[in-house]
């Protein structure tokens, strides 16, 4: 294959090959399904959605995991606040979460596994640990002892001790070290029978890093291909990931590890914590879903996504100026990509470089003026077919054009105005690109001896 990967774990591209070949196994970590999901949450689903339908277009079997944490302590207190069974409240999260995510284009996984029902895989991994010295007995809990793992702190790049260092809390009690962290947690008064499981260390339920250490081993196997998730997981989640699996099954979890950068608001990372977040809900009400995923594709996976209904607004214009080019001719549905056609190799070139989607969005351009220049129906197939490799394009063009312009009448009128004083001006540069802006947002202009008129672009 030619496809590079920058792996966390090395801190380099790498080329990727699956360990089987011919078959990709990859595992992304997913939801706590306590709330409705919020835009970082669509930032990482996106991404590695895209990256499974590449390795899809790319000739490989993918099988794709992404789990879903169904028990926690949010989970517990949301459904205590709201009078409900956990059960109840997480069968109603999942339900939104396909909600959203089927609204923006995310194709479902090939197993969507509940941490609930891998219980059982659990309790062995930790009896494993347990009977090699790794964890150890609190009460009714059972705790990971980090400073016995001599790999602890690869993936994060740091040391035990550095890490010790940024620790801001005492010891909990019951633990040797700060950084030890629990496997198995002992249920407390009050909690709901539902959110707790018998077990040889008593009743209790699991804690956060062994779901998916469970999951991703009896669905994937002790190592797979791919491990990805927010960058925000790789310490101290996927760290324990690394722990908790390599010290139970002595083997490397994942060959490589892939993270999404976070969503900025106005520079800030977007948080619950900070009340500076969006759901995808509330996103869907102000703009179209595949206008929300173009805004999402066209940043790279791993830089900072700068969220702000200006940039959406932006995004739908250019993503207009797509559809605007295959509107204005019906494409050959019957051509398969031709990879060795000069637009198709520059785009798989740039997927291939870390699914490099702003470069591959800017092939899409160039073929969206090469099809308004010849409306040649086989390029506009290719640009309909390599938009579909990434989740784009597929939809009704005249449908997505007639969903209205984004500017009033008296606004365009200035425009126009504001056009034609430039062209009295000689300054045809701002002329064009009045011109071209309009045109961005929806607005074909039509010039002719009696003046210029407008329409919205069909």
């Amino acid at each position: 294959m030619s496809l590079r990967i920058y792996n966390t774990l090395t801190r380099a591209l790498e080329d990727f090959a699956p360990l089987e070949a011919g078959h990709v196994r990859m595992y992304v970590c997913g939801i706590t399904v306590y709330d409705l999901c919020h835009v970082g949450h669509a930032r990482s689903a996106v991404a590695f959605d895209v990256a499974q339908r590449w390795l899809r277009a790319s000739g490989l079997r993918v099988t794709f995991v992404r789990n879903i944490t169904d028990i926690d302590d949010k989970i517990i207190r949301r459904a205590l606040d709201n009078g409900e069974p956990v059960r109840q409240l997480t069968s109603r999260m999942i339900d939104e979460m396909y909600r959203d995510f089927d609204a923006l284009g995310i194709e479902r996984p090939t197993h969507d596994p509940r941490a609930t029902d891998y219980v059982p895989h659990m309790l062995g991994i930790v009896r494993t640990l347990e009977g090699k010295g790794l964890a150890y007995r609190s009460g009714g809990d059972v705790n990971y002892a980090v400073r016995r793992f001599p790999g602890y702190g690869k993936l994060s790049g740091k040391s035990l001790d550095e890490l010790h260092a940024g620790e801001r809390v005492a010891v909990a009690e019951g633990k040797e070290d700060p950084l030890d962290f629990v496997l198995w947690k002992a249920a407390k008064p009050g909690e709901p029978p539902d959110a707790q499981w018998d077990s040889d260390y008593g009743s209790g339920r699991p804690g956060w890093h062994i779901e998916c250490s469970a999951m991703s081993c009896a669905l994937l196997g002790e190592t797979f291909d791919i491990h990805g998730g927010g960058a925000d997981l790789t310490f101290p989640h996927h760290e324990n990931e690394i722990a908790q699996s390599e010290g139970a099954n002595g083997k490397p979890l994942a060959r490589v590890w892939m993270h999404n950068g976070f969503v900025n608001i106005d520079n800030e990372k977007m948080s619950k914590s900070l009340g500076n977040f969006f759901t995808i809900r509330d996103v869907l009400k102000k703009f179209d879903a595949e206008t929300v995923r173009f805004f999402i594709v066209r940043a790279h996976y791993r830089s900072p996504l700068n969220y702000s209904d200006v940039h959406l607004d932006d995004a739908r214009g250019a993503l207009r100026r797509l559809y605007t080019a295959l509107g204005s001719v019906t494409p050959d549905p019957a051509a398969a990509i031709d990879w060795s056609q000069p637009h198709a190799a520059r785009f798989k070139a740039a997927m291939d470089n870390d699914f490099g989607t702003p470069e591959a969005v800017a092939v899409l351009f160039e073929l969206a003026a090469e099809v308004n220049r010849g409306k040649s129906a086989r390029l506009a197939a290719l640009l309909r077919s390599l938009g579909g490799t990434l989740g784009l394009l597929q939809g009704d063009p005249q449908a997505f054009l007639r969903s209205g312009a984004t500017l009033d009448e008296a606004t365009i009128r200035q425009r126009i105005e504001q056009r034609a004083a430039a062209k009295k001006a000689k300054d045809f540069a701002e002329a064009d690109r009045i011109r071209a802006e309009l045109l961005q947002q929806g607005i074909v202009l039509k010039d002719s001896p009696a003046g210029t008129t407008w329409e919205a672009a069909s």
